[in-house]
Protein backbone atom coordinates (compact mmCIF):
# COMPACT_ATOMS: atom_id res chain seq x y z
CA UNK A 1 0.00 0.00 0.00
CA UNK A 2 3.01 2.32 0.11
CA UNK A 3 2.62 3.45 -3.53
CA UNK A 4 -0.98 4.58 -3.18
CA UNK A 5 -1.89 8.19 -4.04
CA UNK A 6 -3.57 8.43 -0.61
CA UNK A 7 -2.39 8.83 2.96
CA UNK A 8 -1.18 5.37 4.01
CA UNK A 9 -3.50 3.56 6.43
CA UNK A 10 -2.32 3.40 10.00
CA UNK A 11 -1.00 0.12 11.35
CA UNK A 12 -4.31 -1.11 12.82
CA UNK A 13 -6.13 -0.40 9.57
CA UNK A 14 -3.40 -2.09 7.53
CA UNK A 15 -3.66 -5.19 9.75
CA UNK A 16 -7.42 -5.18 9.37
CA UNK A 17 -7.06 -5.04 5.58
CA UNK A 18 -4.57 -7.91 5.66
CA UNK A 19 -7.03 -10.05 7.63
CA UNK A 20 -9.79 -9.43 5.11
CA UNK A 21 -7.37 -10.04 2.25
CA UNK A 22 -6.64 -13.49 3.72
CA UNK A 23 -10.36 -14.28 3.87
CA UNK A 24 -10.87 -13.29 0.23
CA UNK A 25 -7.75 -15.16 -0.89
CA UNK A 26 -9.14 -18.28 0.74
CA UNK A 27 -12.40 -17.83 -1.20
CA UNK A 28 -10.38 -17.40 -4.41
CA UNK A 29 -8.41 -20.58 -3.71
CA UNK A 30 -11.60 -22.54 -2.99
CA UNK A 31 -13.09 -21.28 -6.28
CA UNK A 32 -10.08 -22.50 -8.26
CA UNK A 33 -8.19 -19.24 -8.66
CA UNK A 34 -10.75 -16.51 -9.35
CA UNK A 35 -14.10 -15.27 -8.05
CA UNK A 36 -16.67 -13.02 -9.79
CA UNK A 37 -16.27 -9.37 -8.91
CA UNK A 38 -19.72 -9.42 -7.27
CA UNK A 39 -18.41 -11.98 -4.76
CA UNK A 40 -15.29 -9.88 -4.15
CA UNK A 41 -17.45 -6.80 -3.55
CA UNK A 42 -19.67 -8.75 -1.17
CA UNK A 43 -16.64 -9.81 0.90
CA UNK A 44 -15.02 -6.37 0.78
CA UNK A 45 -18.11 -4.59 2.04
CA UNK A 46 -19.95 -7.14 4.17
CA UNK A 47 -17.65 -9.92 5.41
CA UNK A 48 -18.65 -10.40 9.06
CA UNK A 49 -16.50 -8.26 11.33
CA UNK A 50 -14.10 -7.33 8.54
CA UNK A 51 -16.03 -5.85 5.60
CA UNK A 52 -16.18 -2.10 5.13
CA UNK A 53 -19.78 -1.86 6.38
CA UNK A 54 -19.44 -4.59 9.00
CA UNK A 55 -16.35 -3.30 10.80
CA UNK A 56 -15.81 -0.24 12.95
CA UNK A 57 -13.92 2.32 10.84
CA UNK A 58 -15.46 5.79 10.66
CA UNK A 59 -17.21 6.12 7.29
CA UNK A 60 -19.62 9.04 7.38
CA UNK A 61 -19.06 12.77 7.73
CA UNK A 62 -16.03 15.00 7.67
CA UNK A 63 -13.84 12.50 9.52
CA UNK A 64 -14.83 9.56 7.35
CA UNK A 65 -14.65 8.63 3.67
CA UNK A 66 -17.69 10.44 2.28
CA UNK A 67 -20.51 12.78 3.31
CA UNK A 68 -24.17 11.91 2.72
CA UNK A 69 -27.01 14.40 2.34
CA UNK A 70 -28.26 14.08 5.95
CA UNK A 71 -24.70 14.83 7.12
CA UNK A 72 -24.55 17.95 4.94
CA UNK A 73 -27.65 19.62 6.35
CA UNK A 74 -30.67 19.02 8.60
CA UNK A 75 -32.71 20.56 5.76
CA UNK A 76 -32.57 17.21 3.95
CA UNK A 77 -34.29 15.32 6.77
CA UNK A 78 -36.69 18.19 7.44
CA UNK A 79 -37.92 17.96 3.85
CA UNK A 80 -38.09 14.19 4.11
CA UNK A 81 -40.23 14.59 7.23
CA UNK A 82 -42.85 16.46 5.21
CA UNK A 83 -43.15 13.56 2.79
CA UNK A 84 -43.49 11.20 5.76
CA UNK A 85 -46.12 13.50 7.28
CA UNK A 86 -48.30 13.07 4.21
CA UNK A 87 -48.22 9.29 4.67
CA UNK A 88 -48.81 9.40 8.42
CA UNK A 89 -51.90 11.54 7.89
CA UNK A 90 -53.48 8.42 6.38
CA UNK A 91 -51.60 5.96 8.62
CA UNK A 92 -51.61 7.58 12.08
CA UNK A 93 -49.94 4.57 13.72
CA UNK A 94 -47.40 4.28 10.91
CA UNK A 95 -43.84 3.03 11.34
CA UNK A 96 -40.59 4.28 9.82
CA UNK A 97 -38.15 1.57 8.79
CA UNK A 98 -34.70 2.83 7.77
CA UNK A 99 -32.23 0.57 5.99
CA UNK A 100 -28.67 1.30 7.07
CA UNK A 101 -28.88 4.44 9.20
CA UNK A 102 -25.27 5.61 8.83
CA UNK A 103 -24.28 7.87 11.69
CA UNK A 104 -27.90 8.10 12.87
CA UNK A 105 -28.23 11.79 12.11
CA UNK A 106 -31.06 11.33 9.59
CA UNK A 107 -33.10 9.40 12.15
CA UNK A 108 -32.44 12.07 14.78
CA UNK A 109 -33.37 14.98 12.50
CA UNK A 110 -36.43 13.16 11.15
CA UNK A 111 -37.78 12.44 14.62
CA UNK A 112 -37.17 16.03 15.70
CA UNK A 113 -38.99 17.47 12.69
CA UNK A 114 -41.86 14.96 12.82
CA UNK A 115 -42.38 15.95 16.45
CA UNK A 116 -42.56 19.60 15.32
CA UNK A 117 -45.16 18.53 12.75
CA UNK A 118 -47.07 16.57 15.40
CA UNK A 119 -46.87 13.27 13.52
CA UNK A 120 -44.30 11.07 15.20
CA UNK A 121 -44.21 7.44 14.04
CA UNK A 122 -45.31 4.77 16.48
CA UNK A 123 -41.88 3.16 16.05
CA UNK A 124 -38.64 3.92 14.23
CA UNK A 125 -36.97 0.69 13.11
CA UNK A 126 -33.37 0.57 11.91
CA UNK A 127 -31.79 -2.37 10.08
CA UNK A 128 -28.07 -2.25 10.86
CA UNK A 129 -25.59 -5.08 10.26
CA UNK A 130 -22.68 -3.35 12.02
CA UNK A 131 -22.62 -3.47 15.83
CA UNK A 132 -20.22 -0.52 15.87
CA UNK A 133 -22.52 1.60 13.69
CA UNK A 134 -25.49 0.66 15.87
CA UNK A 135 -23.63 1.99 18.89
CA UNK A 136 -22.78 5.18 17.00
CA UNK A 137 -26.42 5.62 15.98
CA UNK A 138 -27.53 5.13 19.59
CA UNK A 139 -25.05 7.79 20.73
CA UNK A 140 -26.22 10.23 18.03
CA UNK A 141 -29.87 9.78 18.97
CA UNK A 142 -29.11 10.09 22.67
CA UNK A 143 -27.21 13.31 22.03
CA UNK A 144 -29.80 14.92 19.73
CA UNK A 145 -33.23 13.51 20.63
CA UNK A 146 -33.04 11.62 23.93
CA UNK A 147 -36.78 12.13 24.45
CA UNK A 148 -37.52 9.95 21.38
CA UNK A 149 -35.01 7.13 21.91
CA UNK A 150 -37.76 4.86 23.24
CA UNK A 151 -39.31 4.84 19.75
CA UNK A 152 -36.16 3.49 18.09
CA UNK A 153 -35.51 -0.25 17.75
CA UNK A 154 -32.63 -1.96 15.94
CA UNK A 155 -33.08 -5.07 13.82
CA UNK A 156 -30.54 -7.61 12.61
CA UNK A 157 -32.82 -8.81 9.80
CA UNK A 158 -35.93 -7.68 7.97
CA UNK A 159 -39.14 -7.36 10.05
CA UNK A 160 -40.98 -10.69 10.39
CA UNK A 161 -44.37 -9.06 9.74
CA UNK A 162 -45.30 -6.56 6.99
CA UNK A 163 -45.59 -3.01 8.30
CA UNK A 164 -47.65 0.08 7.61
CA UNK A 165 -45.68 3.26 7.11
CA UNK A 166 -42.52 4.43 5.34
CA UNK A 167 -39.40 2.49 4.37
CA UNK A 168 -36.33 4.67 3.76
CA UNK A 169 -33.13 3.77 1.93
CA UNK A 170 -30.70 6.66 1.45
CA UNK A 171 -27.52 5.66 -0.40
CA UNK A 172 -28.11 1.95 0.17
CA UNK A 173 -28.61 0.58 -3.34
CA UNK A 174 -25.27 1.89 -4.63
CA UNK A 175 -23.51 -0.52 -2.27
CA UNK A 176 -25.27 -3.65 -3.53
CA UNK A 177 -22.70 -6.00 -5.09
CA UNK A 178 -22.71 -5.81 -8.89
CA UNK A 179 -21.60 -8.03 -11.73
CA UNK A 180 -19.06 -6.28 -13.96
CA UNK A 181 -19.05 -7.24 -17.63
CA UNK A 182 -17.35 -6.47 -20.91
CA UNK A 183 -19.33 -6.97 -24.09
CA UNK A 184 -17.12 -7.99 -27.01
CA UNK A 185 -17.98 -8.76 -30.62
CA UNK A 186 -18.56 -12.48 -30.12
CA UNK A 187 -18.74 -12.99 -26.38
CA UNK A 188 -19.88 -11.64 -23.02
CA UNK A 189 -16.94 -11.43 -20.65
CA UNK A 190 -17.17 -11.07 -16.90
CA UNK A 191 -14.66 -9.48 -14.55
CA UNK A 192 -13.26 -11.91 -12.01
CA UNK A 193 -10.78 -11.21 -9.23
CA UNK A 194 -7.64 -13.26 -8.68
CA UNK A 195 -4.44 -12.84 -6.64
CA UNK A 196 -0.83 -12.76 -7.82
CA UNK A 197 0.89 -13.24 -4.41
CA UNK A 198 1.19 -9.50 -3.79
CA UNK A 199 -2.15 -7.96 -4.79
CA UNK A 200 -5.60 -8.60 -6.17
CA UNK A 201 -5.78 -8.49 -9.97
CA UNK A 202 -8.51 -8.51 -12.61
CA UNK A 203 -9.24 -11.46 -14.87
CA UNK A 204 -11.65 -10.86 -17.73
CA UNK A 205 -13.07 -14.26 -18.70
CA UNK A 206 -16.06 -15.55 -20.66
CA UNK A 207 -18.88 -15.45 -18.15
CA UNK A 208 -20.18 -18.63 -16.55
CA UNK A 209 -23.29 -16.77 -15.40
CA UNK A 210 -26.11 -17.46 -17.87
CA UNK A 211 -28.38 -14.78 -16.42
CA UNK A 212 -25.64 -12.21 -16.87
CA UNK A 213 -24.99 -13.42 -20.42
CA UNK A 214 -28.69 -13.14 -21.29
CA UNK A 215 -29.15 -9.65 -19.86
CA UNK A 216 -25.98 -8.27 -21.46
CA UNK A 217 -26.88 -9.76 -24.85
CA UNK A 218 -30.16 -7.84 -24.65
CA UNK A 219 -28.10 -4.66 -24.49
CA UNK A 220 -26.01 -5.51 -27.55
CA UNK A 221 -28.13 -3.50 -30.08
CA UNK A 222 -27.52 -0.23 -28.20
CA UNK A 223 -23.90 -0.62 -27.08
CA UNK A 224 -20.60 0.02 -28.87
CA UNK A 225 -18.01 -2.74 -28.87
CA UNK A 226 -16.18 -3.19 -26.56
CA UNK A 227 -18.27 -1.89 -23.66
CA UNK A 228 -17.64 -2.31 -19.95
CA UNK A 229 -20.27 -1.70 -17.29
CA UNK A 230 -22.18 -3.22 -14.39
CA UNK A 231 -25.48 -5.00 -13.73
CA UNK A 232 -27.21 -5.38 -10.34
CA UNK A 233 -28.39 -8.98 -10.74
CA UNK A 234 -29.31 -9.00 -7.03
CA UNK A 235 -31.71 -6.09 -7.47
CA UNK A 236 -34.93 -8.08 -8.09
CA UNK A 237 -34.48 -10.25 -5.01
CA UNK A 238 -33.55 -7.21 -2.89
CA UNK A 239 -36.65 -5.31 -3.99
CA UNK A 240 -38.82 -8.38 -3.43
CA UNK A 241 -37.55 -8.64 0.13
CA UNK A 242 -38.42 -4.98 0.72
CA UNK A 243 -41.86 -5.42 -0.87
CA UNK A 244 -42.52 -8.32 1.48
CA UNK A 245 -41.96 -5.91 4.41
CA UNK A 246 -44.67 -3.47 3.34
CA UNK A 247 -48.39 -3.99 3.87
CA UNK A 248 -49.42 -0.39 3.22
CA UNK A 249 -47.30 2.67 2.66
CA UNK A 250 -44.31 4.13 0.87
CA UNK A 251 -40.77 3.06 0.01
CA UNK A 252 -38.43 6.00 -0.67
CA UNK A 253 -35.16 5.15 -2.44
CA UNK A 254 -32.60 7.96 -2.70
CA UNK A 255 -29.35 7.35 -4.55
CA UNK A 256 -27.16 8.43 -7.43
CA UNK A 257 -27.82 6.90 -10.81
CA UNK A 258 -29.58 7.11 -14.15
CA UNK A 259 -32.39 5.64 -16.24
CA UNK A 260 -31.20 2.71 -18.33
CA UNK A 261 -30.65 4.68 -21.54
CA UNK A 262 -28.32 7.05 -19.67
CA UNK A 263 -26.73 4.32 -17.56
CA UNK A 264 -25.58 2.48 -20.70
CA UNK A 265 -24.60 5.63 -22.58
CA UNK A 266 -21.86 5.64 -25.21
CA UNK A 267 -19.74 7.97 -23.07
CA UNK A 268 -20.05 5.69 -20.02
CA UNK A 269 -18.18 2.83 -21.67
CA UNK A 270 -16.00 2.13 -18.62
CA UNK A 271 -18.97 1.70 -16.30
CA UNK A 272 -19.88 3.53 -13.10
CA UNK A 273 -17.78 1.76 -10.49
CA UNK A 274 -16.41 4.21 -7.89
CA UNK A 275 -14.49 3.94 -4.62
CA UNK A 276 -14.23 6.43 -1.76
CA UNK A 277 -11.39 6.65 0.72
CA UNK A 278 -10.86 9.64 3.00
CA UNK A 279 -12.93 11.90 0.75
CA UNK A 280 -11.02 10.93 -2.39
CA UNK A 281 -12.82 9.19 -5.23
CA UNK A 282 -11.11 6.73 -7.55
CA UNK A 283 -11.92 3.65 -9.65
CA UNK A 284 -9.76 0.83 -8.24
CA UNK A 285 -11.80 -1.47 -5.96
CA UNK A 286 -8.97 -4.00 -5.59
CA UNK A 287 -6.90 -1.91 -3.17
CA UNK A 288 -7.47 -0.79 0.43
CA UNK A 289 -9.64 -3.85 0.94
CA UNK A 290 -12.07 -3.34 3.80
CA UNK A 291 -10.93 0.28 4.22
CA UNK A 292 -12.74 1.94 1.31
CA UNK A 293 -16.28 2.13 0.05
CA UNK A 294 -17.09 0.47 -3.30
CA UNK A 295 -20.16 1.65 -5.19
CA UNK A 296 -21.90 1.50 -8.55
CA UNK A 297 -24.54 3.91 -9.80
CA UNK A 298 -28.15 2.71 -9.70
CA UNK A 299 -30.04 1.79 -12.87
CA UNK A 300 -33.43 3.26 -11.97
CA UNK A 301 -35.17 1.68 -14.96
CA UNK A 302 -34.12 -1.76 -13.75
CA UNK A 303 -35.19 -0.74 -10.25
CA UNK A 304 -38.65 0.27 -11.46
CA UNK A 305 -39.05 -2.98 -13.41
CA UNK A 306 -38.03 -5.04 -10.37
CA UNK A 307 -40.44 -3.10 -8.14
CA UNK A 308 -43.38 -3.72 -10.44
CA UNK A 309 -42.55 -7.42 -10.62
CA UNK A 310 -42.50 -7.45 -6.80
CA UNK A 311 -46.03 -6.01 -6.69
CA UNK A 312 -45.17 -2.40 -5.86
CA UNK A 313 -46.45 0.66 -7.70
CA UNK A 314 -43.85 3.08 -9.06
CA UNK A 315 -45.49 6.24 -7.76
CA UNK A 316 -42.81 8.80 -8.54
CA UNK A 317 -39.31 9.45 -9.85
CA UNK A 318 -37.49 12.76 -9.79
CA UNK A 319 -34.19 14.45 -9.02
CA UNK A 320 -33.16 15.16 -5.44
CA UNK A 321 -33.40 18.89 -6.18
CA UNK A 322 -37.00 18.61 -7.39
CA UNK A 323 -37.94 16.42 -4.43
CA UNK A 324 -36.49 18.76 -1.79
CA UNK A 325 -37.98 21.86 -3.40
CA UNK A 326 -41.42 20.22 -3.57
CA UNK A 327 -41.13 19.18 0.08
CA UNK A 328 -40.71 22.75 1.24
CA UNK A 329 -37.02 23.60 1.19
CA UNK A 330 -37.62 27.28 0.24
CA UNK A 331 -40.14 27.69 3.08
CA UNK A 332 -37.74 26.14 5.59
CA UNK A 333 -35.06 28.63 4.58
CA UNK A 334 -37.41 31.60 4.58
CA UNK A 335 -38.13 31.03 8.27
CA UNK A 336 -34.71 32.59 9.02
CA UNK A 337 -33.59 36.20 8.74
CA UNK A 338 -31.55 36.67 5.56
CA UNK A 339 -28.85 38.48 7.52
CA UNK A 340 -28.57 35.83 10.17
CA UNK A 341 -25.37 33.75 10.10
CA UNK A 342 -27.41 30.58 10.61
CA UNK A 343 -29.42 31.39 7.48
CA UNK A 344 -26.23 31.91 5.47
CA UNK A 345 -24.88 28.56 6.63
CA UNK A 346 -28.14 26.77 5.77
CA UNK A 347 -28.26 28.47 2.37
CA UNK A 348 -24.81 27.14 1.54
CA UNK A 349 -25.89 23.66 2.65
CA UNK A 350 -29.02 23.92 0.50
CA UNK A 351 -26.90 24.70 -2.54
CA UNK A 352 -24.94 21.48 -2.02
CA UNK A 353 -28.20 19.54 -1.87
CA UNK A 354 -29.91 21.01 -4.94
CA UNK A 355 -27.41 22.53 -7.38
CA UNK A 356 -26.86 20.48 -10.56
CA UNK A 357 -23.10 20.71 -10.06
CA UNK A 358 -23.44 19.19 -6.56
CA UNK A 359 -26.04 16.55 -5.58
CA UNK A 360 -29.18 18.03 -7.11
CA UNK A 361 -29.22 16.27 -10.49
CA UNK A 362 -27.11 13.14 -10.07
CA UNK A 363 -29.09 11.98 -7.04
CA UNK A 364 -32.58 10.68 -7.77
CA UNK A 365 -35.57 9.85 -5.60
CA UNK A 366 -37.94 6.98 -6.42
CA UNK A 367 -41.24 6.35 -4.64
CA UNK A 368 -42.74 2.86 -4.49
CA UNK A 369 -46.15 2.40 -2.89
CA UNK A 370 -48.60 -0.28 -1.87
CA UNK A 371 -52.28 0.47 -1.21
CA UNK A 372 -51.72 4.24 -1.56
CA UNK A 373 -53.31 6.01 -4.50
CA UNK A 374 -52.89 9.77 -4.04
CA UNK A 375 -50.21 12.05 -5.53
CA UNK A 376 -47.10 12.31 -3.38
CA UNK A 377 -45.86 15.67 -2.11
CA UNK A 378 -42.27 15.31 -3.27
CA UNK A 379 -43.05 14.43 -6.89
CA UNK A 380 -44.74 17.52 -8.27
CA UNK A 381 -42.16 17.36 -11.09
CA UNK A 382 -42.51 13.66 -11.81
CA UNK A 383 -40.02 12.26 -14.35
CA UNK A 384 -41.24 8.68 -14.65
CA UNK A 385 -41.41 9.25 -18.40
CA UNK A 386 -37.59 9.18 -18.47
CA UNK A 387 -37.51 5.62 -17.17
Amino acid sequence: MSNLPFPPPHSDAALHSQQLTSVIRQAIDQAGGAIPFADFMQHALYAPGLGYYSAGARKFGVGGDFVTAPEISPLFSQCLARQCQQIFTALPQGVIFELGAGSGIMAADLLKELANLNCLPSRYLILEVSAELQQRQQATLQAHVPQFCHLVHWLQSLPPQPLKGVILANEVLDALPVQRFCLEAQEVFEYYVSYDETQFIWQCLPTRNELLRTQVEQLRPILPIPYTSEIHLALPSWIQSIADCLETGLVLLIDYGFPSREYYHLQRHQGTLMCHYQHQAHTNPLILVGLQDITAHVNFTALADAAQTAGLHVAGYTTQANFLLACGLPALLSAYDYNDSHYLRLAQQAKMLILPSEMGELFKVMALTRNLEWPLLGFMRDERGRL
